[in-house]
């Protein structure tokens, strides 16, 4: 790996730039943020921000540099790759457009295990973005800090226009990574989550030479210790199901499963709000009214309320928050070696059980298909599910292919006897308006009987389409939701759907190639095309 004197790229930044805050406490970014107009409080204190036209990330505006550590390494079928020149003319160009301007600096540590961690520091000129990322990556003392942490540069311009002819750029958006240099620029875009999962790519690059498994999940403790994991996409409800005052939070979102156990690598929460309520969720929403909680794109009343249901600027609100306000959190943000893998869906076309006990293969299986279906957008009338497939639940972020973290898994599962299982969140007795979701309640107690182990020794059934062990019985869940068909009015309709997305699967499967195994999958050789 080429090394890189980070602390001089920094120092260049800092001359150039105005006045520099330097790790500024939250309460000084707070009023740094409210006398420029970026933001403004909420009538409990919280730090709402508007992140302009990006709402959310730009993947196609994402790119890889090009080099010899990453040439035969990045998945480049979805990674955009840039030339290590335009990389420098961007970064010398964004460093230009700093000079003159106040300049926050945030210098943060990402991994919560000392053997497996990044000093990341984050220079900005925006007060609530340096906010944010206080909130959500680890600050120094908080956890036990490691000798010789990777070193991580972050050169954030929200307000810097980048040339694509100039920079090798699609637009004048940019993220840029260059994974030799463990240098980020961030250009053109005001929505903060590119910061945090620029962290994430760098360390789903570097992990797996570690030996560490990086992963897209949430995972949480049981009461004598055993940890959890919890896959899923947007909408799907793993910050939901894994926020429980019963089972101490390891973390919400980024984790490392290394030989010792999980780490988490962040030290805070970004949790969506859309539709947030205190009887639902109320460990976040209690977060949402704490002193420096940054609300991205958060409608508020005329007295400064959030109204959580208003999705009038986005359905992607956003709250970002240190662990350390939620009521249970697991010491050091560590656990032991998983004892239960959760991967979740939402599957809006009502075919899948609301949970299925999968082998390994199968749950590298989905794992590496990262299957969940989102109803349709706003247009009129437009009712029918939408597939989405993230390989590995978070395909943006993961720059090898695949089969690279499909393999780790696989091997992981195999030492650690975890037990896996699929649980649906969506649709019930027919799809997406017509059928009904399945309700919270039920999800629990299935969720609880694979945590506590109860639903090991359940009687199962065997689905004859997808392969996987369904629960014959539940105490407390009503029996016909555990058998999808026998919920639809029309059992033919149900065949019908479930040979569709059997086919969906099947199809996604094959960008894999002879890369993966696709036996685990679904079984029915004639599934649609």
């Amino acid at each position: 790996m080429v090394m890189f004197d980070h602390q001089a790229l920094r120092q260049t930044i800092v001359e150039g730039a105005g006045a520099l805050s330097v790790n500024a406490i939250a309460p000084a970014l707070v009023a740094l943020a409210l006398e420029r107009r970026e933001a403004e409080l909420t009538a409990d204190g919280a730090v709402s921000v508007r992140t302009g036209a990006f709402t959310g990330r730009s993947p196609k505006d994402k790119f890889i540099v090009r080099d010899g550590l990453t040439e035969n390494s990045v998945w480049w079928d979805n990674a955009g790759a840039m030339s290590p020149h335009d990389f420098d003319v961007l970064l010398a160009d964004a460093i230009a457009s700093l000079t003159g301007q106040d300049l926050h600096r945030q210098d943060l540590l990402a991994g919560a295990d000392p053997r497996h961690q990044y000093g990341v520091t984050v220079l900005t000129p925006s007060a609530w973005h340096a906010l944010f990322i206080r909130n959500l990556l680890i600050c120094p003392g908080e956890v036990e800090t490691g000798a010789g942490a990777m070193q991580v540069t972050i050169v954030h311009v929200p307000h810097f226009k980048a040339n694509p002819a100039r920079h090798g750029s699609r637009t004048d958006t940019v993220i840029a990574l260059d994974m030799s240099r463990n240098i980020v620029v961030i250009a053109g875009t005001l929505y903060a989550g590119e910061i945090k999962k620029s962290v994430f790519s760098l360390f789903n690059f570097h992990a797996p030479r570690q030996g560490v498994l990086p992963m897209h999940c949430s995972a949480n403790l049981s009461a004598n210790g055993e940890t959890a994991l919890f896959f899923g996409l947007s909408g799907t409800g793993k910050t939901t199901l894994s926020n429980d005052a019963a089972r101490p939070l390891i973390g919400d979102d980024e984790h490392g499963w290394s030989q010792d156990g999980v780490f988490n690598l962040e030290g805070g929460c970004y949790a969506k709000t859309v539709k947030l309520s205190a009887s639902a969720e109320p460990e976040i929403f209690a977060a949402t009214k704490r002193f420096g909680t940054v609300l991205e794109n958060v409608v508020l009343d005329a007295d400064h309320v959030p109204e959580f249901d208003d999705v009038s600027l986005t359905e992607n609100t956003r709250a970002a928050y240190p662990l350390s306000v939620l009521p249970s959190i697991a010491k050091g943000s560590v656990g032991g070696t998983p004892r239960t893998v959760v991967f979740l869906t939402a599957d809006a076309f009502g075919v899948l059980p609301p949970i299925a006990r999968l082998t390994p293969e199968q749950a590298v299986y989905h794992f590496l298909s990262g299957y969940t279906a989102k109803v349709a957008g706003t247009e009129r009338g437009v009712t029918e599910p939408q597939a989405t497939f993230s390989a590995c639940f978070g395909a943006p972020f993961m720059p090898l292919h695949p089969g690279v973290y499909g393999d780790m898994l696989a091997e992981k599962l195999r030492s650690s006897g975890a037990s896996a299982w699929l649980i649906n969140t969506g649709w019930t007795g027919g799809g997406y308006g017509v059928g009904k979701r399945i309700d919270i309640a039920s999800t629990r107690r299935l969720l609880n009987g694979a945590l506590g182990g109860t639903l090991e020794r359940a009687p199962m059934r065997v689905d004859e389409l997808f392969g996987f062990e369904v629960p014959l019985a539940v105490e407390g869940v009503e029996s016909k939701l555990l058998t999808p068909r026998a919920t639809w009015a029309d059992g033919e309709a149900y065949d019908a759907k479930a040979i569709y997305l059997a086919g969906l699967f099947r199809k996604n499967f094959e960008k894999f190639g002879g890369e993966a195994d696709a036996s685990a999958g679904p079984r029915l050789a004639q599934a649609a095309e």
